[in-house]
């Protein structure tokens, strides 16, 4: 005859019961939680400890500890784990101190590395926490360095770009800048008034440079049904080295002059002023606007602008200010359409085809805006 247990009930609230009963049935919680929650809720509804060893996979230790944990500390204790050992103190100085290392360069305390990963920090903290008055962080690990930077705003372990303003004149350079496309806007919008006398032309005029002459070492693969449905490229390439396009965009017209060269030296941005120089009536001023760049104000360049006085008039963005330049809109349109994704055969090939893109944007030109004008009247 079995021995009748002398363990009390487990008395449960209806919100326990409907805990336990979700955990017992949980496809996504722990299974040692699953297991756990099983033995008090059979044990809950008057099974003995065989039926529950049976019934859960366990051993009758185990089923016990859980059973005698929940009657003498509640359900919530009865499904955790008893923490072990002793819980360390990390004073505020330790948590300050691994925050300032943290903030480091791991390349200042002698390391190769310029920012720290969680576990080459923990590891010079555990050799150096003795020395420095912090022996609390003696065995610190990857964890405990994580929950010490989890628990204050700084993420030094990340890497976010600026840019430092090095021209004094940024500001008044912009506003110039602007007025010149408020001109231009102005131009556009009433090309009989009186704006338009002026016989000014206005172009925006940079490079791109790097764009890479790049051929397939094997042919491209069409899309094929339950095959691929993609284009199929091979992994490999050859180099046929890089071009730099010389573009300038009429911002009257939208249409664009432009230049394919291997370099971008003070004689290949000549050669483009030449383009412009014939293309446009020979009464009419040239206002370019243009970075520094050394070619643009080179001795060669400044001769040959000297051979054509009061042709060509320079409107200059402010240093690290590429962006107020409208023709990088025309480097963005070129980027993602003929020049994505393109494999030829050979440098010239590149070129043919980027002057053949070129010639497609002036089919059907499109006039590039600056919209916004608030600097203005700031």
């Amino acid at each position: 005859m079995a021995r009748k247990s002398t363990r009390s009930k487990l008395v449960l609230t209806p919100e326990e019961v409907t805990m336990l009963d979700q955990l017992r049935r949980s496809r996504t919680a722990s299974q040692r939680d699953v297991q756990r929650a099983q033995v008090l809720w059979f044990y809950h509804a008057g099974e003995n400890i065989a039926a529950i060893m049976k019934a859960v996979g366990m051993t009758r230790k185990s089923v016990s500890k859980w059973i005698n944990k929940a009657l003498t500390m509640g359900v919530a204790a009865g499904l955790r784990d008893t923490p072990h050992g002793s819980t360390p103190t990390l004073t505020e100085q330790a948590k300050a101190w691994v925050v300032h290392l943290a903030c480091s360069k791991p390349k200042d305390l002698g390391y190769a590395a310029e920012v720290w990963s969680r576990q080459a920090l923990a590891q010079h903290v555990r050799k150096h926490a003795k020395a420095e008055g912090h022996p609390s962080l003696a065995r610190a690990s990857k964890a405990t360095v994580q929950r010490i930077l989890a628990a204050q705003p700084l993420q030094p372990h990340k890497v976010t770009y600026y840019l430092q303003r090095r021209d004094p004149a940024f500001e008044s350079k912009m506003r110039d800048l602007l007025v010149v496309y408020q001109e231009v806007a102005l131009q556009n919008e009433s090309p009989t008034s009186a704006v338009a006398t002026d016989k000014v032309i206005t172009v925006s005029v940079d490079e791109k440079p790097g764009v890479q002459a790049i051929a397939n070492t094997a042919p491209d693969l069409p899309p094929v049904p339950g095959k691929h449905p993609t284009i199929a490229r091979d992994y490999e390439y050859k180099r046929h080295g890089t071009c730099s396009i010389l573009a300038a965009l009429d911002l009257h017209t939208g249409h664009v002059t432009a230049r394919v060269e291997r370099r971008h030296r003070s004689r290949e941005f000549i050669a483009l002023l030449k383009d412009l120089d014939a293309y446009y009536p020979s009464d009419y001023t040239i206002r370019i606007v243009l970075d520094n760049h050394s070619a643009h104000i080179s001795k060669e360049t400044q001769a040959f602008l000297a051979t054509r006085p009061n042709r060509f008039k320079y409107v200059h963005t402010p240093t690290h200010g590429s962006w107020l330049n409208i023709v990088e809109t025309l480097f963005g349109k070129m980027a993602r359409s003929f020049l994505r994704h393109i494999r030829v055969g050979s440098w010239e090939e590149l070129r043919d085809r980027i002057l053949k893109g070129i010639a497609e944007i002036n089919e059907a030109p499109v006039v590039h805006r600056w919209k916004k004008f608030e600097a203005l009247s700031a």
